[in-house]
């Protein structure tokens, strides 16, 4: 077996960090496309935020499905199928997804119901997502399995560092189908929505190639029929926010949108702090859930996905609105460079969390933290450039990279104390965009990229700390609270679309959310330190 994961994991691993390319690509392509959407089929902002419901929303639903089913055959799914049959069954939904969206807009092309239209192109992206969900579930495991576990983080934070840049790219690619190129574009009130059919048609492709080589592969292959363990309680409160995803499908239903995702964020945290208070008087049936540090984990989770997503897909309307940083407001055409940007923050700040895990000196750390932010930062430059961008616009942005470096050593590597600072320096970067206009407000948003581009490893390393033997069932908690991305930019975008607020005084959402996060960081220190773990223990690197 291990001369068989030496062959293998070379061009396996290949194959699996393309996967993680495309992930970031088609999320982060969300971004143009929203804005896209909502001028092509005249939509509100909050029901051009449905594309992030249907997406995120089939991740949370994906891996609900997947606990479930486990919970009633009482054995790990995913675990006794093996990682390599869980992706490729992965990719595999994804291409019907990918063709149901290209049957999807080339209906919607000849309807006069416009809104029927774009309604099938979110039913198309759910199944996308839904696939996604299960390659994601399987492939981080799986990229430890192949070649040497010593090694399992390094390929890790590679992986990740893909699937960022594929975040940098993707919208300057679906920028360029839409509009063509920077010289020469056109808006979306000219442009023929099924020129998106190329770029579905190449991942089609991409996704059996995958499929087909990983289906052919001689993989490491770990199973086991162990007991999957059952927490009767736990599964309750799941079933529980699952009513209240259900709830705001009701309202999306009666096109009551705002009133019912604001119920039902409501109703979600609700169930999670509900959750936390009784499991700490009676313990049993709540299995990871008994653990304070992971319930206000988990809604750290669904808030970070969140306002990591929200920033991004209401920047688009933020941008083409008149005087906020031009006169007359940007076109569908031109805002990619500044999505561009607010994607490329998160690769910046994630390679730059990847540094420590490599064997440097101290002295070498330091020195990449300062050169790879910059280095970074010339890769998203240069990608806008290709595509005929004025890059220099982006210039002033050079000097935020200075404060993100300040953060990482004020951080020490310590998940805590990344975390607020990180958390309170995205609330002053969200106070400052609110109270600004013009280039100083933008790229203060922008900056959002950079503060929460590591948080994710600090909250997952500070939630599953001391759970033992419920790490496994934890983490697929954390996973399912990727939900947030699916219902907190909808409730931006309703508040955008209420006159006396409007989009940009929208943005005081990614104020509460951070504010969240930094009272998390406090609060989950004090929370270990009183179960006598090393809360300082693991390093911060990028997800």
């Amino acid at each position: 077996m291990a001369q068989q994961t030496k062959q293998s994991t070379h061009p396996s691993f290949f194959v699996l960090i393309l996967v993680f390319f495309f992930w970031g690509f088609v999320a982060a392509s969300n971004s143009i496309f929203i804005p896209f959407c909502k001028a092509h089929f005249h939509l509100n902002q909050l029901e051009s935020q449905l594309i992030d419901f249907s997406f995120y929303g089939a991740y949370f639903i994906g891996s609900l499905l997947l606990y479930l089913f486990s919970a009633i055959r009482g054995v790990d799914i995913l675990n006794k199928i093996g990682y390599q049959k869980g992706i490729i069954y992965g990719l595999l939904i994804s291409v019907v997804g990918a063709v149901a969206l290209i049957a999807a807009v080339n209906i919607g092309n000849g309807m006069a119901n416009t809104t029927y239209a774009f309604y099938l192109i979110l039913g198309a992206f759910f199944i996308v997502a839904l696939g996604f969900s299960l390659q994601q579930t399987a492939a981080n495991p799986f990229a430890i399995l192949l070649g040497d576990p010593a090694k399992g983080t390094h390929r890790l934070n590679l992986a990740g560092g893909i699937n960022s840049f594929g975040t940098t790219i993707g919208p300057l690619v679906v920028s360029i189908l839409l509009f063509g190129s920077a010289k020469n574009a056109s808006d979306a009130a000219h442009t023929d929505i099924s020129k998106i059919n190329s770029l579905y048609i190449l991942l089609i492709v991409l996704f059996l190639i995958a499929a087909v080589i990983f289906w052919f592969s001689k993989m490491p292959k770990e199973t086991s029929d162990e007991p999957f363990e059952t927490s009767s309680k736990a599964s309750g409160a799941l079933t529980a926010i699952s009513a209240m995803f259900i709830l705001i499908l009701v309202g999306i239903g009666l096109h009551q949108e705002l009133p019912f995702f604001i119920t039902g964020i409501v109703g979600i945290l609700g169930i999670l702090f509900y959750a936390k208070l009784t499991s700490q008087k009676n313990s049993e049936g709540w299995g990871a859930m008994k653990y304070p540090q992971l319930v206000l984990g988990m809604i750290a989770i669904f808030v970070y996905v969140g306002v990591e997503v929200t920033i991004a897909s209401n920047m688009g309307a933020l941008l083409k609105h008149p005087g906020y940083l031009t006169p007359s407001g940007l076109s569908e055409s031109e805002i990619d460079p500044y999505v561009s940007l607010f994607w490329g923050s998160m690769m910046v700040g994630r390679w730059t969390g990847a540094i420590t895990v490599f064997n440097f000196s101290k002295r070498t750390n330091k020195l990449l933290s300062v050169i790879v932010p910059f280095v970074a930062y010339g890769v998203v430059l240069g990608a806008n450039s290709l595509k005929g961008t004025d890059v220099s616009v982006l210039y002033p942005y050079a000097g935020v990279l200075v404060v993100q470096i300040i953060g990482f050593f004020a951080g020490q590597d310590k998940p805590a104390k990344t975390l607020m600072i990180f958390a309170l320096l995205g609330i002053l970067a969200m106070v400052t965009g609110l109270l600004s206009t013009g280039s100083v407000s933008i790229f203060a948003f922008i900056s959002g990229g950079l503060f929460c581009s590591v948080m994710w490893s600090c909250i997952f390393a500070l939630s599953i700390a001391g759970l033992g033997k419920y790490t496994s069932q934890g983490s697929s908690f954390l996973i399912l609270m990727i939900l947030g991305g699916s219902l907190i930019p909808p409730v931006q975008g309703g508040l955008a679309d209420i006159p006396f607020i409007g989009i940009h005084h929208s943005y005081i959402i990614p104020v509460v959310c951070f504010a969240y996060l930094a009272f998390f960081a406090f609060r989950v220190k004090n929370i270990l330190k009183s179960q006598g773990i090393d809360y300082e223990s693991a390093i911060s690197g990028g997800h």
